[in-house]
């Protein structure tokens, strides 16, 4: 059993978290303008293009059901462990829920780099194919987001192989492609208790597709760009990067909280009986 941090230590860095999350809830002018070329080009998208983005609502709705091809290995999150000093025999999301704050960190952070430099290079390789590329484009970058939160998840010790925390994941998602209101309204949710989130959660369908209607707004700008291929390479490489940066960021923060809130209420609550 490894020593749990102060309860000094714990509510510090949960106010920290509780700032990132205010500062979070403003949308900035950039994103606003980013969702402007997409309302003009929607006309003109070809209806390839929107049928896809339908069947990512269906693959969203599978992955909550049965984690179906998203769902990742914990072999990867063991090693990244390992290279912090501790070593785990096998993966079990409860032995890794009692490690050190900093060595979850550690390792959610890892993953956070290396998925967004795997985002930048996909997003350059598809802008390569200019607008037409975007139905290769945009399923894989839910993937890797999935996959990334999956490996956040894992990180902080939460098992993405249950229902009730891949419908968490899919809030995150939602969470990183929401604006002020979305947000507040998320961040309302996610402080229910268990039960009651995921009843909610599972009732709403119109939230998986408000997370699809995002992600086509956020590729907005790419579409247009895309038009013009050498800038099609640039502004794919930038927004996929940023897309998964910000999901990965939000999914850090997300299940930071959700370890540090569980444990300060064991401090608050004492040593268990033997």
């Amino acid at each position: 059993m490894f020593t749990i941090e102060s309860l000094e230590f714990l509510q510090k860095e949960l106010e920290s978290v509780e700032k990132w999350e205010k500062d979070q809830k403003d949308l900035w002018f950039w994103e606003k303008l980013g969702r402007i070329p997409f309302k003009l080009l929607d006309k003109i998208t070809p209806k390839f293009l929107q049928d896809k983005a339908l069947q990512i609502l269906d693959e969203i709705g599978s992955y909550v059901q049965t984690g179906g091809k998203y769902l990742v290995s914990g072999k990867s999150i063991l090693k990244k462990f390992k290279e912090t000093g501790i070593l785990l025999e096998e993966f079990a999301p409860s032995d890794i829920a009692n490690l050190p704050l900093g060595a979850m960190d550690q390792t959610a952070s890892y993953f956070k780099s290396s998925r967004t430099k795997m985002a930048a290079v996909q997003g350059a390789t598809t802008g390569v194919g200019g607008l037409f590329t975007l139905g290769i484009d945009i399923p894989i970058i839910l993937g890797l987001s999935l996959k990334t939160l999956q490996e956040i998840a894992i990180s902080y010790g939460y098992n993405p192989n249950s229902k009730e925390e891949r419908i968490f994941i899919i809030k995150c998602l939602q969470f990183a492609s929401s604006d002020y209101v979305g947000k507040r309204a998320i961040l309302e949710e996610l402080s229910m208790t268990d039960g009651e989130r995921n009843r909610q959660a599972i009732s709403q369908l119109q939230g998986w597709r408000e997370v699809i209607a995002a992600y086509r707004d956020n590729f907005g700008w790419k579409k247009l760009f895309q038009m013009v291929p050498v800038a099609g390479i640039v502004f794919g490489a930038f927004i996929n990067k940023s897309t998964i940066d910000e999901v990965a960021e939000t999914g850090m923060m997300l299940y930071r909280k959700r370890r540090i809130l569980e444990r300060i209420q064991q401090i608050q609550q004492g040593p268990a009986d033997e």
